[in-house]
């Protein structure tokens, strides 16, 4: 099963500083048919401008995991932690039993981001966050695990969910292949240029749901950088 979801077709909401598109049900973007996938709840592409972001705000019980597409995100938090993620980096807040944090793009230019919510195997953990760097090398031509629910066997950061963010970078012409265990869900960006899922054609920014596919063999139309989370 395969669903392209064209970025036109998302919610949108454009508040000046931020520009944002929802891939499901999100603040005043309702949709019964689009309330999340697996344990993917909401998938945000969000366009910050220079010198603007978001205030302190609360979170609980969910696992926050921001994709930093282009410029550099700026965190802190109740719990101390305060950290710079740029381009093609990652950083992953597990929200637990509350946190309180912002999220400024300090830079002289526009940031833009992916922000990736997943519901936690289980409720009432400590809170926590962490980042990492993961060079775009490491990824040309297959994925690569970001964040996961075995972070050790994955080399990747921590979630309390049973899910995996991945992402790979193409060159046009080549491809990488996904193994996707039948029952799991999962959810798919390009967040450039034109791709192929099993025979479905999709472009920048559009969603991609898939399920029960057996394995996901994602083509690059034109060179191409792809977001994927996998989760039960």
């Amino acid at each position: 099963m395969i669903d392209i979801r064209p970025f036109d077709s998302l919610g949108a909401a454009n508040h000046g500083w931020l520009d944002a598109r929802h891939h499901f049900s999100f603040a005043s973007y309702h949709d019964p048919q689009r309330m999340g996938w697996g344990r993917i709840r909401v998938w945000n592409d969000d366009t910050i401008a220079a010198k603007s972001g978001f205030p302190p705000h609360p979170h609980d019980n969910m696992e926050i995991v921001t994709f930093v597409r282009t410029g550099a995100i700026t965190h802190e938090d109740s719990l101390g932690n305060k950290g710079r993620t740029v381009a093609g980096d990652v950083q992953v807040m597990s929200a637990g039993t509350g946190i309180r944090h912002s999220e400024f793009n300090l830079e002289g230019e526009t940031t833009t981001i992916f922000q990736i919510w997943i519901l936690p195997d289980s409720q009432g953990e400590p809170p926590a966050w962490d980042q990492r760097e993961f060079p775009r090398a490491s990824r040309d031509g297959g994925f690569v695990i970001l964040a996961s629910g075995t972070p050790e066997a994955d080399e990747a950061l921590s979630i309390r969910a049973d899910a995996k963010v991945a992402a790979a970078t193409l060159k046009a012409g080549q491809t990488a292949e996904w193994q996707a265990t039948p029952g799991r869900h999962q959810y798919l960006v390009a967040q450039t240029g034109r791709i192929r899922v099993n025979g479905h054609e999709a472009g920048p920014r559009d969603g991609i749901a898939t399920k029960d596919e057996g394995v996901l063999r994602v083509e690059a139309l034109e060179d191409a950088e792809i977001v994927l989370v996998d989760s039960r």
